[in-house]
């Protein structure tokens, strides 16, 4: 079963699809030298040997994006539930892992509605590392042609009581609008 980025589970998810198929890629690499051994009689100089070496470029991207999933916790499950409890019918997305060349932060939940993204994250960060990314995900998003307000929160009570508040004048704003932003917001995420 697939879990598409944003829904709950897919730091999970991802965790174990990386490492599989990290292990594959290595070991049809392996499987390719290997064989190139034994055709050519224990002689690494051969065909085999330099398409083993060029599949490992891809192998070790993989890697590198493994390495970057085991170093995330998924979110807390009581966290979760609680958020659902006080979101409603938002547009809710969890568990964004947002990297950019300066800073990452991770996102345990993010809401969307009409033009604003309202987001929490459980880290302890510098107010400049919030700043930083909610201006970085501003920008993103205007380049895709909305303009939003983003305000990412440390504090759990402040977001709660912030989306209980957008619950409410969710009426006002159209929805397929708020699914293009998410989707934004889905790409910039690991």
């Amino acid at each position: 079963m697939k879990i598409e980025k944003g829904r709950y589970g897919y730091i999970r998810h991802e965790k174990f699809k990386r490492v599989l198929r990290t292990a594959v890629a290595f070991a049809v690499d392996f499987a390719i030298f290997a064989f190139g051994l034994i055709m050519n009689d224990g002689s690494r100089l051969n065909i085999y040997s330099i398409i083993a070496a060029v599949g490992c470029i891809p192998a070790a991207m993989s890697m590198v994006g493994m390495i970057m999933m085991l170093m995330r916790k998924p979110m807390d499950p009581d966290l979760h539930a609680e958020i659902e409890s006080h979101a409603g019918s938002l547009l809710m997305l969890y568990e964004l892992y947002l990297t950019t060349r300066d800073q990452n932060l991770f996102i345990d939940a993010a809401a969307v509605c009409g033009e604003y993204i309202t987001a929490y994250t459980h880290e302890d960060v510098s107010p400049g590392v919030l700043q930083f990314m909610e201006g970085h995900i501003r920008k993103s998003v205007l380049q895709s042609g909305y303009k939003v307000t983003v305000k990412i929160f440390s504090n759990r009570k402040n977001f709660l009581d912030r989306i209980g508040q957008m619950r409410e004048k969710q009426e006002e704003y159209r929805m397929d609008r708020d699914e293009e932003v998410a989707a934004v917001l889905r790409q910039l995420a690991l």
